[in-house]
């Protein structure tokens, strides 16, 4: 590549996961690398948002599900698709590696995945969930939405591929941030108005996003 990361950066990061910044830099050395660092910074300040998000939809499906089937593991009643259990023996495999000598529901519920909710709310081949949980029994936990749940599904798991791209250190520069930003608090506000209230109050992405041309042009230092 024509523009050059400091050495330290090039063979810590490696060039091939640079590049994407040089080219969004238009090969310029400097601003590519400020713009590395605002992606870490802007990354971060999505954890928030994106942790009650999570969090929120599976309290959420948690309580309808334990409702619906009268116990904590609605999971052995629930007519769950063949990877679905399979991300619920994961789980509790999991669990046990750690030394639980009892894996409760609630330890279950933790360390399934954000896809696993997302699929609960998916009609992929091979499943009824849209007739056997969302007509009975998830629509409940969307109080304040009424729109498709092929909708609602799309949207939430555009949010979990958002998320993964975060953890796995991806770059998100490129992205209409603005936007995502605005459809997490959507999905937050079906559930939960107050949290969606709440959290919005402590969140810092708007901020961030107003810094990126004072940090991509150095008039502000990159920070995370």
């Amino acid at each position: 590549m024509s523009a050059s990361f400091s050495e330290w950066m090039r063979s810590a990061f490696s060039e091939p996961r640079l590049e994407a910044y040089t080219a969004a830099a238009n090969q310029d050395a400097n601003t590519a690398e400020r713009l590395y660092w605002w992606n870490i910074e802007i990354s971060a300040a999505f954890y928030g948002p994106l942790h009650c998000l999570e969090l929120v939809l599976r309290n959420a499906l948690d309580v309808q599900l334990r409702s619906a089937y009268a116990r904590d593991t609605w999971w052995d009643n629930a007519p769950l698709t063949a990877s679905g259990m399979r991300m619920v023996t994961d789980a509790h495999e999991k669990c046990r590696r750690r030394g639980a000598r009892h894996v409760a529901a609630d330890d279950i519920i933790a360390e399934l995945p954000f896809g696993f909710w997302t699929s609960l709310l998916s009609n992929s081949r091979g499943s009824r969930y849209d007739r056997q949980l969302w007509v009975p029994t998830l629509h409940r936990a969307f109080p304040y939405y009424h729109g498709r749940r092929g909708d609602l599904h799309d949207n939430l798991e555009a949010m979990r591929l958002l998320r993964n791209r975060i953890m796995h250190h991806e770059p998100i520069h490129h992205r209409d941030l603005a936007a995502d930003h605005r459809k997490i608090y959507r999905l937050i506000n079906f559930i939960n108005t107050t949290a969606a209230k709440e959290s919005l109050a402590m969140d810092r992405v708007p901020t961030v996003l107003g810094h990126r041309q004072a940090v991509c042009d150095g008039s502000r230092p990159p920070r995370f």
